[in-house]
């Protein structure tokens, strides 16, 4: 085998090698804790009429900053209400109790997250504590349903 056969098997296998470094990052970024690990976490439930798309390891926002992760997504089988469990930093163990939380969307069609509102009580949230006032998502689809059947229609003289 001559020397540059050599040098481009060589080079051909650390770009390959460089690629799946590459891969494995992404993988680790997406996957991964998001800085959220043991001991360093409490969590709360929130319960929704509609979780629309929202997905497990949605971001968990204040005022616009990520500060947990949604951890479990279930249904209770008495009220059929969705069940949302957030993972919240312990940096931010001060939330008072009236806090509220929003199924909000990264733009217009943009994927679901949960955004908190912290309000004013003296009290705060504590581990597997449940935020009561909540808002469900907003569905695009009942929106322009509602725009097409009723938004656009004259009162007819």
């Amino acid at each position: 085998m001559s020397n540059s056969a050599r040098a481009i098997d060589v080079s051909v296998g650390l770009f390959i090698l460089l690629g799946l470094g590459a891969v494995t990052f992404l993988v680790a970024q997406t996957f991964g804790s998001g800085g959220l690990v043991s001991g360093e976490f409490y969590t709360v439930q929130a319960r929704f009429g509609h979780v629309g798309d929202l997905k497990v390891r949605a971001p968990v926002s204040l005022a616009g900053v990520t500060i947990g992760r949604v951890s479990e997504i279930s249904v209770d089988p008495i009220d059929y209400k969705a069940i949302v469990e957030l993972r919240i930093s312990s940096q931010f163990d001060q939330l008072p109790v009236d806090t509220d939380a929003t199924i909000a969307t990264t733009g217009l069609l943009g994927g679901k997250y949960i955004e908190l509102g912290p309000g004013g009580d003296v009290e705060v949230l504590k581990d597997h504590d449940e935020i009561q006032i909540t808002q469900s998502a907003i569905l695009l689809e009942n929106l322009i349903g509602k725009y097409l059947l009723t938004g656009n229609a004259e009162p007819k003289e």
